[in-house]
């Protein structure tokens, strides 16, 4: 997850605006290979074509490897091979079609109008689905521009697109054959190593299951998804391993706060266990660092056996002390300690080698949805987005409105390479407000940047086709490796590349310096102005991405009371998947909570409010997961009466508050007292086996949570908040 902005940036738009443009967002720079391979398959086709004197074609294949290059990633070979074939094809049909609309200019202006309205939409599905609407729809403006007078030339134009795309891909799976799982190696051996580091008895963070995975991680979890290889169920048993491991190690650590500190608070034997946990942490610290450095080198762990062995006689430490029965916590400490055991061996197992357990999983495992449904997915999705007040829809006629308006002023100026203020266009709009202005800003400011820094080349380097070759190369691998981590990193060297890029057929970078920054400045400013003028604000999405949130914690806490009366593989399941969910729609609110911090406008009242909320929800499910931590010590049994009228309310309460948000005037009103309901659960403590205490502890800490958040979202709608 990115990380949030300080409190002193969100103290005013102006700061938090210019926080945006300044962030370097490191997590997103690539790997050095990624760029190298990726500048070196838009510099080969060059480098043939100044060899046999075919320039532009050249250039033509080299903007398709360019195109697709940002369909590239780290993720498994074989997703990233179908979307960087998905990219090539459809970037070749883009090409081809505005080749052939190019030369009639009304039908130039409704093609671009409407693939600029389908790219608009496909955000919505998801973000790799806009950017391959948006790099699309580049593709298209510039071939427009250019504009082929026969079908045979169009064709021939979109085949050379076509054979860039392939090329790219061809570099990204080179490896595929003799590496075929090394990004899910490296992925699941970092997770574990940063799992072993939060373990770690010496350090200050307690691990949560509530974090969100890395993009790159959600990236290796969504292709196991399509991947039922007895492989690929290694991995994605050692990837739930990792959530029951932190929730586990929850759970011990709990145990350890409760025996306390220092011998006067304490019996001998509650010392003793004390002493036993913190060995039996710092052992599951080294063996998930062990299991980590095994993935990623992908050769057998010597410390495993010694680990293993240590490992076994804290578990029977543990249950000599259960036997002896001299304080309350020792049953809890043995059956904890069980399970962490337990899970331990088996990351252990499956780090080396695929285990019967994990073969005997891989045939329970049910296979996920055909593609047929996903397409379902995906056009439900579009058709709840079809509507004048969603935001993805406004932005979508925005941005197709902007598309035309700006096709039809290039085609009535004389400005030379005057495609580029429609193309600019389309790369500044976005659905909110921050990303909109700064990605403007950024480009303008990126532009100027990277025109000076290609006026000082152009002096300096000696005229020579190498040497041009040598920048579009230079400025290529700066674009991939750096440019994801700020847009106006990006823009610097992608106004360099074009300058050289288009100098190799012939044209004198003076002149492509001049055309290229005044055409960016005006649909850069065009852009700006079309926003300001029908604007997508934040404010008002910001309230339904808070409800959703509400809706996953709603969902997860069902999910953890059916677990308290079940161990069906089914309910586990439904549970990591909703408390995957909830990650997900947090990261969602905390973005859009960013955005509103940016936007001008928004007062103060509004901020602190929605900041509250988002830390009593974070409280909220922290409480949720302990227990279900707790459901890993115990035993299944049917809830009791109390608890399941105290599970109603709660479930009741987060729906309601999430209908407030939405806009129901009275769904905040009349919520059950839920003190009320947990004093009950106190008295009904009787019935409680000793091991489940924990179920008044975590109780108690959602019952104030919750009542928090509760009295958080009536301010923040009685000030105005929607």
């Amino acid at each position: 997850m990115e990380a949030r902005v300080s409190e002193e940036a969100k103290a005013t738009p102006g700061i938090a605006f210019g926080h945006t443009l300044r962030r370097i967002e490191k997590n997103k720079i690539n790997n050095v290979w990624l760029a190298f391979r990726n500048s070196a398959a838009v510099a080969l086709p060059l480098a043939v074509g100044l060899a046999f004197g075919n320039a532009l074609g050249s250039v033509a294949v080299a903007t398709g490897a360019l195109n697709v290059s940002f369909a590239d990633g780290t993720d498994p070979y074989g997703q990233r091979a179908r979307r960087m074939l998905a990219w090539s094809v459809l970037g070749a049909v883009a090409v081809f079609v505005g080749s052939l609309a190019g030369i009639h200019p009304l039908a130039a202006v409704l093609v671009a109008m409407t693939w600029a309205f389908i790219a608009g939409m496909l955000i919505g599905i998801s973000t790799r689905a806009g950017d391959l609407g948006l790099n699309t729809l580049v593709a298209l403006i510039v071939f427009e521009a250019r504009g082929v007078s026969t079908l045979e030339g169009a064709f021939y134009t979109g085949l050379l697109v076509l054979g860039g795309g392939l090329l790219q891909t061809l570099l990204a799976v080179l490896f595929w054959p003799v590496r075929r799982s090394a990004p899910e190696r490296r992925v699941v051996g970092l997770v574990f190593l940063d799992l072993g580091r939060e373990v770690d008895p010496n350090s200050d963070t307690a691990p949560s299951a509530l974090s969100s995975p890395h993009t790159q991680e959600q990236e290796v979890l969504d292709a196991l998804g399509r991947d039922h290889s007895v492989t690929a169920e290694r991995f994605r048993l050692l990837f739930d391993q990792a959530d029951r491991l932190r929730l586990s190690i929850y759970a011990l650590k709990r145990l350890r706060d409760e025996l306390g500190e220092g011998e006067n608070q304490r019996s001998e034997a509650e010392g003793d266990a004390a002493a036993d946990l913190d060995s039996l942490l710092a052992l599951a610290s080294r063996s998930l660092a062990s299991a980590g450095n095994c993935l990623l080198s992908d050769s057998a762990a010597p410390d495993f056996p010694a680990q293993l062995k240590e490992l076994q006689t804290l578990i029977e430490g543990a249950h000599t002390q259960k036997q002896v029965a001299a304080f309350p916590l020792a049953n809890n400490i043995a059956a904890a300690t069980d399970v962490l055991g337990g899970q331990l061996r088996l990351v252990m197992q499956l780090a080396e080698h695929v285990t019967p357990e994990g073969e005997a999983e891989y045939l329970k495992r049910e296979l996920k949805q055909p593609f047929k449904l996903q397409l379902a997915g995906w056009l439900a999705t579009l058709r709840a987005n079809v509507h004048p007040q969603a935001a993805i829809f406004r932005h979508a006629v925005r941005l197709a409105l902007c598309i035309g308006l700006g096709d039809m002023i290039e085609r009535s100026i004389s400005w030379e390479r005057a495609y580029w203020l429609p193309m600019t266009i389309a790369v500044v709009l976005k659905p909110d407000f921050t990303a909109t202005f700064s990605r403007g800003v950024l480009r303008l400011l990126g532009t100027l940047g990277g025109l000076a820094l290609a006026t000082v080349l152009y002096h300096l380097v000696p005229d020579s086709a190498f040497n041009e070759l040598l920048l579009v190369g230079g400025f290529t691998f700066f674009l991939r490796w750096l440019g994801p981590a700020n847009y106006g990193v990006l823009t610097i060297a992608i106004s360099g590349l074009v300058v050289f890029l288009i100098a190799i057929t012939g044209v004198s970078p003076a002149d492509v310096i001049t055309a290229r920054g005044l055409n960016t400045a005006a649909g850069g400013i065009l852009a700006l102005i079309a926003y300001a003028m029908w604007p997508t604000w934040e404010r008002t999405q910001v309230s339904e991405a808070m409800a959703s949130m509400f809706d996953a914690s709603r969902l997860y806490f069902r999910a953890v009371m059916r677990r308290l009366s079940s161990d069906d593989p089914d309910i586990r399941r439904t549970l990591d998947e909703a408390r995957r969910e909830w990650r997900r729609k947090r990261s969602s609110a905390e973005a859009s909570v960013d955005r509103v911090s940016a936007e001008p406008g928004t007062p103060d009242s509004t901020r602190a409010g929605l900041d509250g909320m988002l830390a009593s929800s974070h409280a909220l499910v922290n409480a949720i997961m302990g227990l279900e931590a707790g459901t890993i010590e115990t035993e299944v049994h049917t809830p009791g009466a109390a608890l399941q009228t105290f599970a109603n309310d709660v479930e009741f309460t987060l729906y309601y508050l999430a209908a407030a948000l939405r806009g129901s005037p009275s769904a905040s009103r009349n919520l059950p007292a839920l003190r009320e309901d947990h004093r009950r659960l106190v008295e009904a403590r009787r019935n409680f086996a000793d091991q489940d205490e924990y179920v008044s502890i975590e109780t108690d800490r959602l019952t104030v949570s919750l009542n928090t958040l509760r009295e958080q979202v009536t301010r923040y709608l009685g000030g105005g908040g929607k």
